[in-house]
Protein backbone atom coordinates (compact mmCIF):
# COMPACT_ATOMS: atom_id res chain seq x y z
CA UNK A 1 0.00 0.00 0.00
CA UNK A 2 1.12 3.53 -0.69
CA UNK A 3 0.52 6.25 1.89
CA UNK A 4 1.65 9.58 0.44
CA UNK A 5 1.63 11.40 3.78
CA UNK A 6 3.79 8.73 5.39
CA UNK A 7 6.81 9.85 3.34
CA UNK A 8 6.21 13.59 3.11
CA UNK A 9 4.35 14.39 6.32
CA UNK A 10 1.20 16.41 6.69
CA UNK A 11 0.81 19.56 4.59
CA UNK A 12 2.17 22.64 6.29
CA UNK A 13 0.48 26.02 6.73
CA UNK A 14 1.70 27.38 3.40
CA UNK A 15 0.41 24.36 1.50
CA UNK A 16 -2.96 24.63 3.25
CA UNK A 17 -3.20 28.32 2.30
CA UNK A 18 -2.45 27.48 -1.34
CA UNK A 19 -5.08 24.71 -1.33
CA UNK A 20 -7.58 27.12 0.26
CA UNK A 21 -6.92 29.75 -2.40
CA UNK A 22 -7.41 27.22 -5.19
CA UNK A 23 -10.71 26.10 -3.66
CA UNK A 24 -11.75 29.74 -3.27
CA UNK A 25 -10.99 30.42 -6.95
CA UNK A 26 -12.92 27.35 -8.10
CA UNK A 27 -15.97 27.69 -5.85
CA UNK A 28 -15.88 31.39 -4.88
CA UNK A 29 -19.05 32.44 -6.67
CA UNK A 30 -21.14 29.68 -5.03
CA UNK A 31 -19.56 29.92 -1.60
CA UNK A 32 -21.96 32.49 -0.06
CA UNK A 33 -25.03 30.46 -0.99
CA UNK A 34 -23.45 27.27 0.33
CA UNK A 35 -22.57 28.94 3.64
CA UNK A 36 -26.07 30.44 3.91
CA UNK A 37 -27.73 27.06 3.42
CA UNK A 38 -25.29 25.46 5.86
CA UNK A 39 -26.19 28.08 8.47
CA UNK A 40 -29.90 27.44 7.97
CA UNK A 41 -29.28 23.73 8.35
CA UNK A 42 -27.44 24.25 11.63
CA UNK A 43 -30.27 26.45 12.95
CA UNK A 44 -32.86 23.80 12.02
CA UNK A 45 -30.74 21.10 13.67
CA UNK A 46 -30.50 23.12 16.89
CA UNK A 47 -34.28 23.68 16.86
CA UNK A 48 -34.82 19.94 16.48
CA UNK A 49 -32.44 19.12 19.31
CA UNK A 50 -34.15 21.71 21.53
CA UNK A 51 -37.54 20.18 20.74
CA UNK A 52 -36.30 16.72 21.72
CA UNK A 53 -34.82 18.11 24.95
CA UNK A 54 -38.14 19.80 25.75
CA UNK A 55 -40.00 16.51 25.21
CA UNK A 56 -37.58 14.65 27.47
CA UNK A 57 -37.86 17.30 30.18
CA UNK A 58 -41.66 17.22 29.93
CA UNK A 59 -41.74 13.43 30.24
CA UNK A 60 -39.39 13.55 33.23
CA UNK A 61 -41.54 16.20 34.91
CA UNK A 62 -44.68 14.09 34.43
CA UNK A 63 -42.93 11.06 35.85
CA UNK A 64 -41.57 12.92 38.88
CA UNK A 65 -44.89 14.58 39.76
CA UNK A 66 -46.75 12.89 42.61
CA UNK A 67 -49.72 10.90 41.46
CA UNK A 68 -53.08 12.08 42.69
CA UNK A 69 -55.19 9.41 44.32
CA UNK A 70 -58.91 9.30 43.79
CA UNK A 71 -60.86 9.77 46.99
CA UNK A 72 -64.39 8.44 47.03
Amino acid sequence: MFFPFAYFGMPGPLELIVIGLIILLLFGNRLPSVMRSMGRGIVEFKKGVQGIEDEIDGAADKQDAPKEEKKE
